[in-house]
């Protein structure tokens, strides 16, 4: 999202480009075509925070440093009333885990609840966040082994829906 040449963005996808994301997404072919509008509009905006270089990271399927159209809609999925709570569940597990460890630290959960603070532009204390973050391991890490695995974060969002609030974009459908 803002690492690519201004021709790639040129022109709007071909009909059978669409077509087959259409095909392969849960998005209907109306839906593609909205979706490039807005990948257009995106495309070349800066983000302040380092949130989006995850969600960078996780959107480049293709790992060449650029978020193609096809990548957009793919990874945009996500986000649709259709897909999966499992599908879901699982993407926000790889958003926490920043490091790419296979399990969420804590400061790993410290940092996200920083970066979802900032980008809603909410101001808690140092405290307030610490016990945040205190309350949700307490919880979560249910071996205490110091880290959330994957199965304890599937626990952790079925008793704490709100975490995957997000993840759900209903005019999408």
């Amino acid at each position: 999202m803002g690492c690519a040449s201004s021709k790639q963005f040129k022109r709007a996808p071909r009909h059978e480009d669409a077509a087959l994301l259409a095909k392969e997404t849960t998005f209907s072919l109306d839906e593609v075509k909205a979706l490039y509008e807005l990948f257009e509009k995106i495309s070349y905006s800066i983000f302040k925070d380092g949130l989006i270089h995850k969600i960078f990271d996780l959107f480049d399927l293709k790992r060449n440093g650029v978020i193609e159209f096809d990548e957009f809609v793919r990874s945009l999925q996500i986000f649709h009333p259709d897909t999966p709570m499992a599908d879901k569940i699982a993407f926000a597990f790889r958003l926490y885990d920043l490091r790419g460890t296979g399990s969420i630290e804590r400061e790993e959960l410290k940092e996200m609840v920083l970066a979802i603070l900032s980008e809603s532009d909410l101001l808690l204390s140092d405290d307030a966040v610490e016990q945040m973050v205190d309350q949700t391991f307490t919880e979560a890490d249910l071996n205490g082994d110091g880290r959330i695995d994957p199965d304890e974060w599937k626990a952790l969002t079925s008793t704490n829906p709100a975490l995957l609030k997000y993840m759900t974009l209903p005019y999408l459908k």
